[in-house]
């Protein structure tokens, strides 16, 4: 089985223990207002186009079979974006890499050909492979076979996921990895609605339930400033699992500003492109706040 790869991320650091490979799959069912990766938002390749790079060929103007592109009088290049359905013929045409697919079909063979790549690495570190998105849990054969892969090779993996999928689809998935991730962004159901697009319910059921079938679990909340940041938020969020024994910490992860450069490659509304990283001050703040709660903090 295939799934869309956006990138293989080798070296990683941030994406659990040790050194990680990452890899990163299309499609999610949230719609983060501040996702950080929005180009695995939708379920198919995305056009991406870097207009520094263009060199006005006008090769993609010849190849677009609905005629999307343009280039005005001073040359700008300019994508009709209601006429563009991705097809990646004009990404496959540009010799100048400034139209891009944001992913590719991968079998978890093909992916195994970077992984085994560091597995001194992994080896030496405590690291593995981690499986992000997009929602990891949107493609959970395509998982567990590159789970299967992984053990034959003495590989740890781990996934990142929203645990915004109904548990029976996810199950299997989880109890085959080595380490769960998974992210609580808001307490307030409305409002991670308002933000998200959905609503929290199965969030906090699906980790009650994951809790429970004994695989060690990090649960991550993104600091987005005036959004997720804010310390009754975290302290709902860290009470609610602290009264659960396979976790392993509860992790913040401060705001990631990297997620604009990608939203202006899709000619993509951004809503966080003013927002700045917490503060030194206001992590330890954020840190004090949740001293008397019985779990271990680390903030990233």
């Amino acid at each position: 089985m295939n799934a869309y790869v956006t990138n293989i991320q080798r070296f990683s650091l941030n994406d659990g223990p040790g050194i990680r490979t990452t890899v990163f799959l299309q499609g999610c069912n949230l719609h983060c207002a501040w996702c950080h990766n929005p180009e695995t938002l939708s379920a198919r390749p995305v056009l991406m186009h870097y207009p520094s790079k263009c060199i006005g060929c006008g090769k993609c103007l010849e190849v677009c079979p609905n005629k999307a592109h343009k280039l005005a009088a001073d040359g700008t290049h300019i994508i009709d974006r209601s006429l563009c359905t991705s097809c990646g013929a004009c990404a496959a045409s540009c010799y100048a890499s400034a139209l891009v697919m944001s992913s590719s079909p991968c079998s978890p063979s093909d992916v195994m050909k970077d992984v085994i790549q560091d597995k001194l690495y992994y080896d030496l570190s405590g690291g593995g492979v981690t499986v992000s998105g997009g929602e990891a849990a949107l493609h959970p054969q395509f998982v567990i076979e590159l789970a299967r892969l992984c053990h034959e090779q003495g590989i740890k993996i781990a996934c990142e996921t929203s645990m915004s999928v109904p548990f029976a689809r996810m199950e299997e998935m989880l109890r085959s990895m080595d380490l769960i991730m998974c992210d609580m962004k808001l307490a307030d159901s409305p409002t991670h609605k308002r933000y998200t697009g959905t609503d929290n319910q199965m969030i906090f059921n699906n980790i009650g339930r994951t809790s429970k079938l004994g695989r060690p679990m990090i649960v991550r909340t993104p600091l987005i400033p005036g959004v997720t940041d804010s310390l009754d938020n975290l302290r709902s969020i860290a009470s609610y699992i602290s009264k659960m024994d396979n976790i392993l910490y509860y992790e913040l992860l401060n705001f990631n500003p990297l997620g604009s450069a990608k939203r202006i490659a899709m000619d993509a509304p951004d809503s966080f492109a003013d927002a700045k990283s917490l503060s030194k001050d206001q992590l330890e703040a954020i840190r004090e706040g949740l001293s008397d709660i019985d779990i271990a903090i680390r903030i990233s």
